[in-house]
């Protein structure tokens, strides 16, 4: 589960959504000359994925390819059957590294002999946590959440758990053609501009057709729900909330606000700039909320009233944990909070 995660963001205002249909499983729907939606379903509380096909002369671009599972499988194998018009698939971009995303890269680049286009650091991050899958579980990763607080019955959770992304992902490709910030990629006549966002994932690729006036957004711009952006055992000191809220800067900079957005996640809106601007104050709001819970020390597992509008339950635990250490580690790089580690090894923050 990668989204969803109930920040405690302004509900979103100022979006409009152009379209009143969603594509059902194995169809499409025209969003743009040569542009078509699809839609996969998923067996979580976040139930469906976005992706795209994009029309070229002799063939066609697939951006994102939804989970590791048969009933995507069979659903792209309608798609395959029925949308192509009889014409190939000569590319797979992959947006990000999440199993929702690149799930099924190995499959589609197998059948149809072509390669993967990402971002290096997560193709490479994909591989690495893939190769998780039937390990022990590290020492150091029970430690981070002994420290942030976490009962034993839910780190019992995390025990069953882990290795558990590699099981969504198909065996990935041996190599890939790797994506860049800044590149322009030719897709049947148009130009599309990689646009890189940060914090969520790595580095994760957005795709804008100025001609057309789209953005493939993935997670880094959803218009009803906030993407995780959580810190992880692999890197405990990592601070990937500021890579978000620079990212959703720079991107409100970088792109006009008249796009079509095209997310992984909800349904394609107008009002970019407004997203962007409530996803920055939401986070900001969330950061001075949590400095002032923080009067009195407060371990990690302490603070979830401070950022998420939702009860947390057992299925959510790891990724609030992980979201609420980002928002402490921020105000730590800024200097607002301390920490301190007792006798059990429980980190505790307070106001600096």
């Amino acid at each position: 589960m990668t989204d969803a995660s109930g920040m405690n963001a302004p509900p979103p205002s100022g979006l409009t959504y152009p379209f009143k249909m969603v594509p059902e499983p194995g169809a499409t729907i025209e969003i743009a000359p040569g542009v078509l939606w699809i839609r996969m379903k998923m067996p979580s509380r976040l139930n469906h994925i976005n992706l795209w096909l994009l029309e070229e002369d002799d063939g066609w671009t697939i951006v994102d390819t939804g989970l590791n599972n048969d009933e995507t499988q069979t659903t792209w194998e309608e798609v395959f059957s029925n949308a192509l018009g009889g014409k190939p698939v000569k590319r797979l971009i992959v947006t990000h590294l999440h199993p929702d995303h690149i799930g099924l890269a190995g499959w589609i680049t197998r059948k149809f002999d072509v390669d993967l286009w990402m971002s290096r650091t997560d193709f490479l991050m994909c591989k690495m946590l893939v190769l998780d899958t039937g390990e022990d579980i590290p020492a150091a990763a029970i430690r981070f959440y002994q420290k942030a607080g976490l009962p034993e019955n839910a780190i019992n959770v995390y025990r069953r758990r882990f290795g558990g992304f590699g099981r969504s992902v198909y065996k990935l490709p041996a190599s890939y053609r790797r994506i860049v910030d800044g590149e322009v990629i030719s897709i049947g006549g148009r130009d599309w501009h990689v646009v890189v966002g940060r914090g969520h994932a790595p580095e994760h690729v957005c795709l804008h057709c100025p001609e057309l006036k789209l953005l493939i957004s993935g997670d880094q711009v959803l218009p009803r729900i906030t993407s995780n952006v959580s810190v992880f055992p692999t890197e405990p000191e990592a601070n990937p909330l500021h890579e978000w809220l620079d990212s959703c800067r720079k991107l409100k900079e970088r792109l006009p606000g008249d796009l079509l957005v095209m997310p992984a996640h909800n349904e394609p809106f107008y009002g970019l700039h407004r997203r962007l601007d409530d996803l920055i104050d939401g986070h900001e709001e969330n950061l001075e909320d949590l400095h002032g819970m923080l009067e009195t020390p407060k371990r990690a597992i302490d603070v979830f009233g401070a950022l998420f509008k939702r009860e947390i339950t057992e299925e959510v635990m790891m990724m609030a944990t992980g979201e609420s250490i980002a928002h402490l580690n921020y105000l730590l790089s800024d200097g607002r909070i301390s920490r301190l580690e007792d006798a059990q090894g429980v980190v505790r923050y307070q106001q600096a």
